[in-house]
């Protein structure tokens, strides 16, 4: 990938897809260490297809499933936007594992449906109400219980 002595040597192939009229549906290129050979060559494509697959779908929701990672940058004169963009990171593999776990998390985000919506309200009711623990919170989120009642 360079001119010098410690260079990276790599390998490069593409893949095309064309429908049944000859145009082109789906065209990209991936870079790899591993050796491309006729034997190698399908199965290196069909992880490099997976592997873009999985970032294409991950930065989908976090562009548009309520982490806003597109309207973060942009913002600081010097490092806020890469700190902004990192907590996006850290909060999604947080809510990643959230949702692969059992518990209140999941039945919460279950029960309510598409991630905006379980932030939407997870928003409105931590503004106006007081929890007495994280557990109280995502069962009242998940309609298995009745918000706090006010103090008084």
């Amino acid at each position: 990938m360079r001119s010098d002595e410690e260079a990276l040597t790599v390998n490069w192939l593409m893949i095309e897809i064309l429908n049944a009229k000859g145009e082109v549906t789906y065209r990209n290129s991936f870079i790899t260490d591993l050796p491309v050979t006729r034997e190698t060559v399908a199965e290196l494509a069909a992880c490099g297809r997976a592997r873009w697959k999985i970032e294409n779908e991950s930065f989908n929701v976090l562009k548009n499933r309520g982490y806003h990672l597109e309207h973060n940058f942009g913002h600081g004169k010097e490092h806020l936007a890469a700190l902004l963009a990192c907590f996006n990171l850290v909060a999604f593999a947080i809510h990643t594992v959230c949702d692969l776990a059992s518990g209140a998390w999941r039945h919460a985000r279950e029960t309510l449906g598409p991630r905006t919506r379980f932030f939407h309200n997870l928003q409105a009711l931590s503004t106006y109400g007081v929890f007495s623990s994280w557990t109280e919170l995502l069962e009242t989120l998940a309609f298995a219980r009745p918000p706090p009642r006010p103090p008084g």
